[in-house]
């Protein structure tokens, strides 16, 4: 692991970003609400928030941190996406990429979970980092977003 001791705490933030693309039925009753296990959209969002903080937990060599905030958002996109977006932010040495990506992660997983019942075609794809802000290296901010 990182000795990360000497750098000095400040303000981090990452947002990441995956989709689930589906059958539009499928998508439909996710709006909809219209699944048998449930409101998949919020159970989806407890999971990333849940894993985001557990992230040292599932990745190896990845510190713990104190998370002072995880936002898991879903935005339909017709006919058959689903984008999820998730930021993470702390107070800390480090930063925050790993715990917003895990979030989106199981996000995910936990849609294709509660929908595959009905959709065994689904595929998560496209896990990425948007942004981050804070310590040394300063600002990334993704140019293409596709």
């Amino acid at each position: 692991m990182v000795d990360v001791g000497a750098k000095p705490v400040t303000s981090r933030m990452a947002r990441a970003s995956g989709k689930v693309v589906m059958r539009p039925e499928t998508l439909q009753l996710i709006i909809d609400k219209g699944l048998a296990k449930g409101d998949v959209l919020e159970v989806a969002r407890l999971a990333g928030i849940m894993a985001a903080k557990r992230t040292q937990e599932l990745v190896p060599l990845c510190h713990s941190l104190p998370l002072d905030g995880v936002d898991v958002r879903f935005s339909p996109l017709p006919p058959d996406t689903l984008l999820i977006e998730a930021t993470a932010r702390a107070t800390a040495r480090t930063g925050v990429e790993m715990e917003a990506l895990v979030a989106v992660s199981v996000s995910a997983l936990t849609v294709y979970d509660m929908t595959k019942a009905v959709d065994k075609v689904m595929v998560i794809g496209e896990i990425r980092l948007e942004e981050k802000r804070g310590g040394r290296s300063g600002v990334f901010l993704r140019e293409d977003q596709s």
